[in-house]
């Protein structure tokens, strides 16, 4: 039967309408301003003792809430004014103090039955939910002449073991020079390298001096260096933002050298910058066998009691830390291995050869704000940041062997705080020196007008397009118009189900979307108005202006699809986020102004002997 679709595109019809009010229905429930607490170590346990800790001191300051909830892992206290979060936040870390986190955040309001379906509201991004911007740049040519200073050394030894005399050997740029007195020593110094150091490659420059041996990294061994660097900038990183109380902060790669770090809800700028730029160390120190060392708490006592004593000298500190992995030893028990340089191989097998059977600590040092609560002459409290410095052990383990550039560490209480361990150990210090290149603060109120801004533009919008289509196409146009509006519902819900962030250059992705949404409609309706111009029945020309307008559509729309995903590829940030809504779009566009503006035709027009088409 012309015109008429059979049952399964019905239901498919059917399907995709549910789908899209099912998923976009979360973004009717706003979230709750919150306030998030979590403990510094995984260990920590966050229960109703400590909800009633907090909610006491937000009751004394007579901050209003109306739930908490705790689940052992972390507390969330939801607030009944987005203003009071900041003012929650200082109140609740200067009473806990430092070894918790306090965190902003919107606790989503979504009802049980869409969450057990999988509805979650989009995630806005830094432009609408205010807060603060930074793009940081890796200096990796300081992370390559690190490792040539740790290969310059080693090679060194080398060439001594060997008994190949050399008159200098030095790190310039990025090249390691040496000049020998006499070419046999060149060719041995040679082919030392090339058996034992593979990832640095003898240089052969016309003109160069034959005494002379230039060594330089292979080009995949600079490119481990730069990547890994990065990597562990970026591990640095994240462990550093927690300290300024973001519930999900952003720190991403981008390009080759450059990392953002997008931190939603924070408006101190300065103290953000303190906080990326903040310095934590490691030490290494051998277990005290008198008073005369230095007492520390562990960071995690359980199992390793209150304290310990451990000698004021280090033996080496986390500078040296190369790489530090989690893993299990040959019984299934976490462990965490450790890779030092050359220079803390060497001072680290020369101080445990004799103290075997002793015990070796890791000392975590940080330099952190503690936020202090007093009351001025006027009996208001006053929030004070003290800054101070806090040394906890996370590990105190035996010696068992003389230990090298390559050591374990065990003893530990389970996978978690492995994990936890190698994470600190690889965040002691950066990789590669960073400087800020870009920084921005979007305030809250701000993000707040860019929505309101961003709804009135898409309702504008859409209102003006519907006008348009009812004008000019009649009965057509209100099938255009629903297919509009389910348009926006499937775009929503999609961005909701996929977890995309809505950005305000989304916004606009999704008002040229409204417009690009009936250009299909367009299409199709002026070639029906051409084939009933011809002669063509009625029920031919919606046939045939469906069936010839496709093609063109399916062009137009491939080709806008390519460009939007090169925008995603090559783009960053706010680029990103235009391209993640316009490509949705196109897509959703497609199904409703095709598919499912034809099944209501065929629904209604369909099969059916009609003497005039309002079109």
């Amino acid at each position: 039967m012309p015109n008429k679709f059979p049952l399964w595109k019905n239901l498919l019809v059917l399907l995709v309408i549910s789908f899209g009010f099912i998923f976009a229905a979360p973004n009717l429930y706003p979230p709750d301003p919150a306030i998030q607490l979590s403990g510094q170590s995984g260990a920590m346990v966050i229960d109703e003792v400590v909800l009633q800790k907090v909610e006491g001191a937000l009751d004394e300051a007579g901050i209003e809430y109306f739930a908490g909830e705790a689940d052992g892992e972390s507390a969330l206290i939801r607030l009944r004014d987005i203003d009071l979060q900041l003012r929650a936040k200082e109140i609740i870390q200067a009473e806990m103090g430092g070894n918790y986190i306090v965190a902003l955040n919107l606790a989503p309001t979504t009802p049980e039955w869409l969450s057990d379906l999988g509805g979650q509201p989009m995630k806005l991004g830094l432009d609408l939910s205010g807060g603060v911007h930074f793009l940081l740049e890796v200096d990796l040519n300081a992370a390559l002449a690190t490792r040539l200073e740790g290969d310059l050394q080693d090679v060194k030894s080398a060439l001594r073991e060997e008994r190949i005399r050399y008159r200098t050997f030095e790190l310039k740029g990025q090249q390691l020079i040496g000049q020998f007195r006499e070419a046999e020593e060149v060719d041995r110094a040679t082919a030392l390298i090339r058996a034992n150091y593979r990832d640095l490659q003898p240089q052969f420059v016309q003109g160069q001096n034959p005494l002379s041996l230039v060594l330089k990294l292979s080009d995949i061994a600079a490119g481990d260096i730069e990547d890994n660097a990065i990597k562990q900038n970026l591990t640095s990183l994240r462990n550093r933002v927690n300290e300024l109380g973001v519930s999900e902060p952003l720190v991403s790669r981008q390009g080759k050298n450059r990392i953002v770090v997008e931190l939603p809800g924070v408006q101190d700028t300065a103290e953000a910058k303190r906080i990326i730029g903040k310095t934590a160390n490691l030490e290494f120190r051998l277990e005290s066998l008198d008073k005369a060392g230095e007492k520390f708490k562990f960071r995690n006592p359980s199992g390793q009691g209150p304290d310990a004593r451990l000698q004021n000298k280090a033996v080496i500190s986390g500078e040296n830390v190369t790489d530090a992995r989690a893993s299990f030893d040959e019984n299934g028990r976490p462990q965490v291995n450790i890779t030092l340089d050359a220079k803390g191989g060497w001072q680290m097998g020369y101080a445990t050869r004799d103290n075997i059977g002793r015990r070796l600590g890791v000392l975590f040092i940080e330099y952190k704000t503690r936020l202090d609560k007093s009351v001025d002459e006027n009996g208001e409290v006053v929030i004070t940041a003290v800054p101070f410095v806090e040394k906890n052990i996370i590990s105190l383990a035996t010696i068992q062997a003389q230990l090298g550039k390559q050591f374990r560490i065990t003893g530990l209480d389970g996978q978690r705080e492995s994990s936890e361990l190698a994470l600190l150990l690889r965040a002691g210090a950066l990789a590669a020196p960073m400087y800020i290149v870009e920084e921005r603060t979007i305030g809250p109120s701000l993000g707040a007008d860019n929505i309101e801004l961003g709804v009135k533009s898409v309702t504008l919008g859409m209102m003006m397009v519907l006008l348009f289509m009812l004008a000019v196409y009649k009965g057509f146009g209100v099938f255009a118009n629903i297919a509009l509006a389910m348009n926006l519902v499937l775009l929503v819900a999609f961005m909701s189900l996929l977890g995309a962030t809505l950005t305000l250059p989304g916004i606009a992705g999704i008002v040229l979307t409204v417009g690009m949404a009936v250009d299909a409609n367009v299409l199709i309706f002026s070639r029906i108005r051409e084939e009933l111009a011809s002669g063509a029945s009625i029920q031919g020309a919606i046939s045939s202006g469906y069936d010839r307008a496709f093609v063109s559509i399916l062009d137009a729309n491939i080709t806008t699809l390519i460009v939007a995903l090169i925008l995603f590829l090559i783009g960053s940030g706010p680029v990103q986020g235009f391209a993640v809504t316009l490509s949705i779009g196109i897509l959703t566009s497609m199904f409703t102004s095709i598919v499912m503006t034809r099944g209501f035709v065929n629904l209604i027009i369909g099969g059916r002997k009609i003497e005039k088409l309002w079109i």
